[in-house]
C-alpha cells in the first residue's frame, strides 16, 4: 500500500513537471481559439501553434485575413471568443485584470499607428520602458544611444515625434519596443515606412533578439523580405491558421 502511494505520488509529481516543462517551452500556445467581434462571424477559427523561446515566425496573408487581430490576442488586447491562450504559462481567460500589466510589460509591440509620446523627445520615448524598469541613467544613456544609432535616428535624438517623416517614427516604435529585450516582440507591419536596405537592417536586429531568447512575430505584405530571410510562416487564410516551413 505505503509502495502503491508512493508510486502515485511520483507519477503526479512527473506530470506536473513535465506540463510545467512544456509551458516554459512554449512561450505562446493556442488551443482551438476563436474570435468575433460581437453577434458577427468567426474571423478567425479554430487557431491553434505554438511559439518556443527565441523563435522567429513571419504572419502573413490577404488584407482582412486577420492578422492584426491575431497579434492583439497575443498581446492581450482582446480575448478569444473560444479557446485556450496562454501566454509564459498563464491561462490568459482566467488572469486576473490586476496582473495583465505586468504580463504586457514582457511583451513588445510595434504597431501601425506607432502610439508615440508626442511630447517627448525621441531619445525619451525609447528610454521610457527602461525607465519604467528602474535601469541606471548611465546604462539608459549608453543603450538608447547605441540603438538609435542602428535605426539610422541618431541624429534625431532631441527631436520630438510630430517632426520625424512616417519612415522614422516607424524606426523609432520598433526602438522603443525592444530597448528592454522583450521576452516577446509583436510587430505589424514594422517594415511599411522604410526602404530595402532598412527594412534588412531591422530584420537583422530581431535576428539578434531570438538570440538572446524573444520569439518575434512580423506581420508583414512584404513576401520579398519573407522570402528572403526563410523563416516560418503563420499563413492566415480566411480566418484559418497554417503554418509553412521555409524552403
Amino acid at each position: 500500500m505505503y509502495l502503491d502511494c508512493t508510486l502515485l505520488a511520483c507519477h503526479c509529481y512527473c506530470n506536473l513537471y513535465l506540463i510545467k516543462f512544456i509551458q516554459e517551452k512554449n512561450l505562446v500556445r493556442f488551443e482551438n481559439v476563436g474570435l468575433r467581434y460581437g453577434l458577427g462571424p468567426e474571423v478567425l477559427q479554430d487557431i491553434s501553434f505554438f511559439l518556443p523561446p527565441g523563435s522567429f515566425h513571419f504572419l502573413v496573408g490577404a488584407s482582412g485575413a486577420g492578422k492584426s487581430s491575431l497579434l492583439r490576442l497575443m498581446y492581450m488586447a482582446l480575448k478569444p471568443s473560444r479557446g485556450l491562450i496562454t501566454l509564459f504559462g498563464r491561462d490568459i481567460a482566467t488572469t486576473k485584470r490586476k496582473d495583465l500589466p505586468a504580463l504586457r510589460r514582457r511583451v513588445g509591440v510595434v504597431f501601425q499607428e506607432f502610439r508615440l509620446m508626442k511630447h517627448l523627445s525621441a531619445f525619451d520615448n525609447v528610454a521610457l520602458p527602461l525607465r519604467v524598469a528602474g535601469t541606471s541613467n548611465l546604462e539608459i544613456q549608453r543603450n538608447v544611444e547605441e540603438l538609435l544609432k542602428w535605426v539610422g535616428l541618431q541624429d534625431h535624438m532631441d527631436a520630438r515625434p510630430p517632426t520625424l517623416s512616417g519612415g522614422q517614427q516607424q524606426r523609432l516604435a520598433i526602438a522603443r519596443a525592444v530597448i528592454a529585450r522583450p521576452k516577446i516582440l509583436l510587430a505589424d507591419e514594422p517594415t511599411g515606412n522604410v526602404d530595402d536596405q532598412m527594412a534588412i537592417r531591422l530584420m537583422h536586429l530581431f535576428d539578434e533578439l531570438i538570440k538572446h531568447g524573444t520569439t518575434v512575430v512580423v506581420a508583414t505584405h512584404n513576401e520579398t523580405l519573407v522570402k528572403r530571410l526563410k523563416h516560418p510562416r503563420l499563413r492566415l487564410d480566411k480566418g484559418h491558421l497554417e503554418l509553412q516551413m521555409s524552403k
